[in-house]
């Protein structure tokens, strides 16, 4: 083996990364992400969860008792409602992860030692039912309030006086949580990666000329080359849910036609996504590399792996650009809540706007040019 020409081999391989900014930007950017992301904005101690109050008895020691909670930090408020029936709808919209009901007869159950307080949890999240589970240590004062001797919230603890009610998944089997996600993860992974790589083959094989050569506007071919995938994607979201229904009993609590009209949001935004970056790569590898730097943050920012409400503000401002994170909120809603698609509404009208801002690009940077 000669050195010499061995170093000449090592050079060059170096000068060739150097030039790929792609490859560098992975060498560089990967470890980077994944270091960020998991030290700073991956949190499993959720708190200032959004929560529902209907507080019934409206009277000093029930207020006490919802300060007390908010103190815990697991909770944050985010609407007050006069019943139970109010929460369960906002619950099932996910608008809220916690309700808190307190029963007009709130003073007479604490003093007899009764069940007192009801919270009711979005259990679909075994997460955010295991953060739930803190609440029910909050202690409730049951020495009568005179005249003479000021409230002192949390005083005496009543031992089984609040209770934790979990919907949608009280056995917390995580297979619920996980597989209407995986139609996600999978459909993004897929489709991004399938378009990603589309143009940038008929550069490689010589096709471009041909495409060049016809009346195919720029439009036509950008959606032409969108359409077979979108059956694909339709055929990946079957498969799914029928095997997760048949070997791990997964619910489908809404309409069916819901899931598959959500599941076409997402698709058909990934395949915006997919084309805009197959108009900036110049090789089908550089084309699978960029698609690392989409499906890295969608996988761990979406709410798929980690907790959505554990994130920090400004990583959750950045997951909302993802189209992952709406569809995961669409697909939980409808297969584990029962909600309809238009009770999440901001959801779709998110992924309606990300598929129009990168179709847009995508078909403004495409130019049916060889060079």
């Amino acid at each position: 083996m000669n050195p010499r020409r061995l170093g000449a081999i090592v050079l060059k391989e170096l000068r060739q990364l150097r030039r790929d900014r792609i490859t560098l930007a992975m060498i560089i950017g990967i470890p980077v992400m994944q270091l960020v992301l998991f030290g700073y904005a991956i949190n499993l101690n959720l708190r200032h969860l959004d929560t529902g109050i209907a507080d019934q008895a409206d009277t000093s020691a029930s207020r006490a008792l919802v300060m007390d909670m908010l103190a815990s930090g697991v909770i944050a408020p985010k609407l007050r409602v006069d019943t139970p029936q109010q929460l369960m709808a906002a619950l099932r919209r996910g608008e809220i992860s916690i309700g808190v009901v307190i029963p007009p007869d709130f003073e007479r159950r604490r003093f007899e030692g009764r069940e007192a307080v009801q919270v009711l949890v979005d259990g679909s999240d075994t997460v955010v039912q295991s953060a739930a589970i803190q609440l029910a240590q909050v202690p409730l004062d049951t020495t009568p309030v005179s005249n003479d001797r000021p409230l002192r919230s949390g005083a005496i603890a009543g031992a089984g006086q609040i209770s934790v009610v979990a919907f949608y998944n009280p056995q917390r089997r995580s297979a619920v949580n996980i597989v209407p996600g995986l139609i996600g993860i999978i459909l993004t992974m897929t489709m991004v990666m399938f378009t990603a790589v589309s143009i940038v083959r008929e550069r490689e094989r010589g096709n471009m000329e041909l495409l060049i050569a016809t009346p195919l506007g720029r439009s036509e071919l950008m959606i032409g080359k969108v359409l077979p995938y979108v059956a694909i994607g339709i055929i990946q979201t079957t498969l799914v849910l029928l095997l997760g229904m048949w070997l791990f009993d997964v619910p489908v609590r809404g309409s069916v036609l819901d899931v598959y009209l959500a599941a076409l949001l997402l698709i058909t935004a990934n395949l915006a996504l997919g084309l805009l970056i197959s108009t900036k790569a110049q090789s089908q590898f550089q084309a699978m590399q960029m698609t690392m730097f989409v499906f890295l943050p969608s996988i761990l920012l979406s709410g798929f792996m980690f907790p959505f409400a554990g994130m920090p503000r400004v990583v959750q401002w950045v997951a909302e650009v993802l189209p992952l994170t709406h569809f995961l909120r669409l697909v939980r809603g409808i297969m584990l809540r029962g909600a309809r698609l238009w009770e999440l509404w901001p959801e779709v009208l998110a992924l309606l706007a990300f598929i129009g801002v990168m179709m847009t690009l995508a078909i403004l940077r495409f130019r049916k040019r060889l060079d």
